[in-house]
């Protein structure tokens, strides 16, 4: 897993780690029961208080993405957690809402969204 910090964005590093693993997770690129590198490992390659990076994975384990096992590492939860899956929801609600936007602005029916939904629901 590749992270990528960056000191301009004005947004906290231990945010920035937290949400590229949070996005790793939900898109399925960090599968349930896979180890996070350790706290020092990531913190070396990433030139950066070890204090950061467990902020990091403290907050992500309380949003139910990880589980931190004292000894044994930071594992991924997946896609079972009730907590990710309602931030799944959520991008879904995100993503119709945009797509209802886009249908209105098009001029196109529910009905012909339904449709549409329901096509692209079938090919999966």
């Amino acid at each position: 897993m590749k992270l990528i910090i960056s000191n301009i964005s004005g947004v906290p590093i231990y945010e920035q780690i937290k949400q590229q693993i949070k996005s790793a997770i939900m898109s399925g690129d960090l599968k349930k029961d896979e180890t996070l590198p350790s706290l020092r490992t990531l913190s070396k390659e990433l030139k950066i208080s070890v204090l950061t990076v467990t902020r990091a994975y403290t907050e992500l384990e309380q949003e139910g993405f990880v589980k931190n096992i004292q000894g044994r590492g930071c594992f991924v939860l997946g896609q079972g957690s009730e907590l990710l899956k309602e931030q799944l929801i959520c991008k879904i609600e995100n993503n119709l809402l945009e797509a209802i936007n886009t249908a209105r602005v098009a001029n196109i029916s529910k009905e012909e969204l339904h449709n549409l939904l329901n096509i692209l629901m079938e090919e999966k």
